[in-house]
């Protein structure tokens, strides 16, 4: 197929910026609690829209505090979508809470409204919508059911920087909006993540609990060094270094999601024509996409083999990816702990098993989504033949 430049998935995009902006912090006096996290934390709650944003070490803290801080343990039910990455049920194994899953829409990837009414009872006490690739989730549906049963509304906003709902930034549909900083997110911390609330004592709860409980923090102190702790907490907070690249990252943020939606735009026009393919819109109803990646997903027979076919774009210089590689109760943990067995989730269970991610990422080149395209269909020739 001859040498050629390779597109990855995903890279981060980092520049001198951040460079200049970790020096300064390693130059400085303080690396953590300091000024910088909490101008990084002003900053994204302005960029979303809400009252309060609380820095923390990774999406998976801020869903683990979502629920601690509110006392949600043994003998809870939590919903969750079967199609999600593990870490959203983890957040609710980590409580000693029992996760509850749903199927997924076929046309999103979301959870399905119809089976988080049949699944909420009495013993919910939270809901975790995923806004699946960065598409929001029906939340008006979703905020409904919770209001019946007077449950809370975490938002798994992992890959929803910038999605939005009636005009409304995923991370203010709920209680609480997590969202991550990983490399090839839609922006880095390097590491870490973001909890968004219009909740000021729930935000300032989750503030005080993602630093072991402190009475008061490093800059309130009268005495260096003397505090109290009056309540449980972890050690789930986000460095100086980190938010500094966090703040040059949101610099740049519009150029990214521009080039994320222009993208996603042309490579999914050029693969309109194959009728072998599933291809989500990137709206449904008030929901409007953050555009993280575009899945391809084949026929749920099986007519096409996924391992063959992603073989087959990565040796033409195309990286890919997985959004999930099974349904979390199909993982062995869950399905050993909970007996779930194959076929419980229909709808989770084809994404899972035919789902091929491609780049649609601000790495991409004048170009590539063309190239991918034309890769992609001719992967499809190839299985045909």
């Amino acid at each position: 197929m001859g040498e050629q430049t390779n597109i990855p998935f995903g890279r981060p995009m980092l520049g001198q910026e951040e460079i200049d902006a970790v020096t300064k912090v390693l130059s400085g006096p303080q690396l953590v609690h300091g000024p910088v996290s909490k101008a990084f934390e002003e900053a994204f709650a302005n960029r979303i829209g809400a009252a309060r944003a609380v820095s923390v070490s990774s999406c998976t803290a801020g869903l683990h505090l979502s629920l601690f801080v509110n006392g949600i343990g043994e003998g809870d039910e939590v919903i969750v979508p079967a199609m999600t990455h593990v870490a959203t049920a983890h957040a609710v194994e980590f409580c000693g809470a029992t996760p509850i899953f749903v199927d997924v829409e076929p046309d999103t990837g979301n959870m399905d409204p119809g089976a988080v009414e049949v699944a909420a009872g009495e013993r919910t006490r939270a809901i975790m919508p995923v806004h699946y690739l960065g598409l929001p989730c029906d939340m008006d549906a979703i905020n409904t059911i919770a209001k019946k049963h007077d449950a809370l509304v975490v938002e798994d906003c992992a890959l929803a920087v910038d999605a939005t709902y009636d005009g409304r930034k995923a991370g203010t549909l709920g209680d609480t909006g997590c969202f991550s900083f990983y490399p090839v997110k839609h922006m880095t911390t390097l590491e870490g993540g973001m909890v968004t609330s219009n909740n000021e004592d729930l935000a300032g709860s989750i503030a005080k609990r993602k630093a072991f409980g402190y009475d008061r923090m490093l800059g309130e102190r009268k005495v260096p060094g003397v505090y109290d702790v009056d309540e449980l907490g972890y050690n789930y907070r986000m460095n100086e270094a980190q938010a500094a690249v966090g703040l040059a990252q949101l610099a740049k943020l519009d150029g990214f999601q521009e080039a994320r939606a222009r993208n996603y735009s042309v490579l999914k026009e050029a693969l309109c024509d194959l009728s072998e393919i599933t291809v989500f819109e990137a709206s449904k109803g008030k929901s409007v996409s953050s555009h993280y990646c575009l899945n391809a997903i084949l026929p749920r027979d099986g007519s096409l083999d996924r391992a063959a076919l992603i073989e087959n774009l990565n040796e033409r210089g195309i990286g890919t990816s997985v959004h999930y590689p099974r349904p979390v109760p199909e993982m062995r943990y869950y399905a050993e702990r909970y007996r779930f067995k194959p076929g419980q989730f229909e709808v989770a269970a084809w994404l899972a098993a035919q789902a091929i991610s491609l780049p649609v990422g601000p790495h991409l080149q004048p170009g590539d989504p063309e190239r991918i395209a034309a890769a992609f269909k001719d992967a499809i020739g190839d299985a045909r033949a």
